[in-house]
């Protein structure tokens, strides 16, 4: 058992320290090997069917590659995109994850997930692939974001877009018309546009 031990352990270092159950099971891993490597406390299943190696660190935003295990269509948006770019004071509660409409949302137990459905033309505008140890998760770009946060502004609150707005532009060197591209594929290029000249 203790070869099998180190095999499984080994995968797990392999992959940034988490798996998915049927990833492990196509490795060759029995179920009964992983519940014995997890009775040893070796590894912890975090939530249903998502292995995690014991006091492995996954990077500065494990909630967001968990989630993106998860729901292979998640895109991180919103207040956790603006998290993400360090461009909101706001704490999102639950990783907001937009899916394309009429794709299936996974039942995730953890971390707490909220998805918002987009559009196919809004939800693949913008997507930006970042690596996070051997992960990869998908998030939009800070200029769609904001263009989001705007479209979504009776979710989030119209003061919280604003002051991304303002962030930006002033402090990441985002161009007004980069946004103003993706305000026009969401719809909301009359909103931003006003705001946008009166910071200029």
């Amino acid at each position: 058992m203790f070869k099998k031990t180190q095999e499984i352990i080994k995968y797990l270092k392999n992959h940034g320290g988490l798996a998915r159950f049927s990833s492990l099971l196509k490795a060759g891993f029995h179920p009964d090997s992983l519940a014995a490597v997890e009775k040893e406390g070796k590894i912890t299943r975090i939530t249903r069917g998502v292995y995690q190696l014991v006091n492995y660190d996954i990077g500065p935003y494990p909630d967001f590659v968990i989630a993106s295990i998860q729901a292979k269509k998640g895109v991180i948006c919103l207040l956790s995109a603006l998290a993400f770019h360090e461009a909101t004071n706001e704490i999102p509660h639950s990783v907001h994850m937009a899916i394309p409409q009429g794709a299936h949302a996974n039942r995730i137990k953890y971390p707490p997930v909220k998805f918002y459905r987009f559009s196919p033309k809004v939800w693949q505008a913008g997507i930006e692939e970042r690596e996070m140890g051997t992960y990869k998760i998908k998030v939009y770009n800070l200029a769609k974001t904001i263009a989001d946060c705007f479209k979504f502004r009776n979710k989030i609150g119209i003061d919280v877009a604003r002051e991304a707005l303002k962030v930006a532009v002033a402090e990441k060197h985002i161009k007004p018309k980069e946004i103003m591209y993706y305000a026009k594929i969401c719809r909301v290029d009359n909103i931003v546009k006003p705001i946008l000249e009166s910071m200029l």
